[in-house]
């Protein structure tokens, strides 16, 4: 079957039988394109390494400064 058959025979379909198939293409094509979702939390630590020995106070106040002077 073609796609212009298939387009005529979607034309003989109720308005609400339209609705759904083109519902149901679009589910179809979302399903294949949509990477696993994933959590927020699967980011905590990540980095953590970078920050080790680093004093977060002084850390802070020195970007404040910085900010301060620009």
């Amino acid at each position: 079957m073609t796609l212009e058959m298939i387009i005529e025979e979607a034309k003989s379909l109720s308005v609400e039988d339209r609705k759904s198939l083109i519902r149901a293409i679009v589910d179809s094509l979302t399903e294949e394109k949509l990477p696993k979702t994933h959590s927020i939390m699967e980011l905590e630590g990540l980095g953590a390494e970078l920050w080790a020995g680093i004093d977060v106070e002084q850390y802070i106040n020195e970007m404040r400064d910085e900010w301060d002077h620009r």
